[in-house]
């Protein structure tokens, strides 16, 4: 175990990951006296893989990848463009997670954050609150993201929990993964990440800019560095009247195809931080938004 734990504290220093199973926190603003808006979100391995200007990206030479099993994600802000000229901020604002300045400077509020998983719904507002018009683009800042990956040490297969932070800043009192607490009471910049196998732990933070984080926008509506906005096309657009009867549902599908990759020292394909194969990313692939 103590071999296991000093190569991850070592290999998964070198990359920045986009989770507290607060999973029964109940999705803020639910109200079914009315049409509502429903956000649910999908994770999916076989979706098409994209690089930071949203074009398919091959895995590069010399390196392989996995797709994790992703658990659950937790977000801090979602807005709808109308167009693809629509600056960040100048959009439709669904939603804002709620911050604080406890460790300092402003913070993403981790313990009073929402979660959802796979075909789970994350968020629920009356359509009263959504302006009318027609939105092509969603936009969406990633705040946490936790789920398995797979490695192989000493000739056997493990499987680990890899929990990352990557909302621009954080303020984490303390979190369970896997039944293993991690105490932190303070703020952490985007790349703090915890990992979890067979009982022990390890954690670490990780430099900025080491993930993809897909934006088809970002010659027209560039977003910032560090704040892990991925954005997305409504294929035929979301169109709001003001008079809907019925929910309007709409799932943001992410791609997890192949998300996690690393260098390859042994060519079998799989993670292996003993030989001293290094983790080069681990962003999410893209995002397709879909209504129903």
């Amino acid at each position: 175990m103590k071999t296991i734990k000093l190569i991850f504290s070592i290999c998964l220093l070198a990359f920045f990951s986009c989770s507290d199973d607060s999973s029964d926190n109940p999705p803020p603003g639910n109200n079914t006296s009315e049409a509502n808006l429903v956000i649910k979100f999908k994770f999916d391995p076989n979706q098409v893989r994209l690089d930071n200007l949203g074009q398919p990206a091959s895995i590069p030479s010399g390196n392989a990848a996995q797709s994790p099993d992703f658990a659950m994600m937790s977000a801090n802000y979602i807005e709808f463009a109308p167009t693809a000229t629509t600056l960040l901020g100048q959009g439709e604002i669904i939603f804002e997670g709620p911050k604080t300045t406890t460790g300092g400077d402003e913070a993403i509020d981790f313990q009073n954050a929402t979660f959802a998983g796979h075909n789970e719904t994350f968020l629920t507002i009356p359509l009263s609150d959504v302006s009318a018009g027609n939105y092509q683009w969603v936009r969406i800042s990633l705040a946490y993201q936790e789920g398995e990956i797979d490695f192989l040490l000493n000739g056997t297969d493990y499987t680990g929990t890899l929990a990352s932070f990557v909302g621009f800043n954080t303020y984490i009192s303390s979190f369970d993964l896997n039944g293993e607490m991690v105490d932190v009471n303070a703020n952490k910049l985007q790349g703090f990440w915890a990992f979890e196998s067979n009982g022990f732990l390890s954690q670490g933070q990780a430099p900025p800019g080491a993930t993809t984080v897909p934006n088809p926008l970002f010659d027209t509506s560039p977003v910032p560095q560090g704040s892990c906005v991925v954005t997305g096309h409504f294929e035929n657009g979301l169109t709001i009247t003001g008079n809907e009867t019925q929910d309007v549902v709409v799932t943001l599908s992410f791609s997890v195809n192949n998300s996690f990759e690393w260098t390859e020292v042994n060519a079998d394909g799989k993670y292996e931080p003993q030989a001293g194969e290094q983790v080069v990313d681990m962003g999410l692939r893209g995002l397709i938004p879909s209504v129903e």
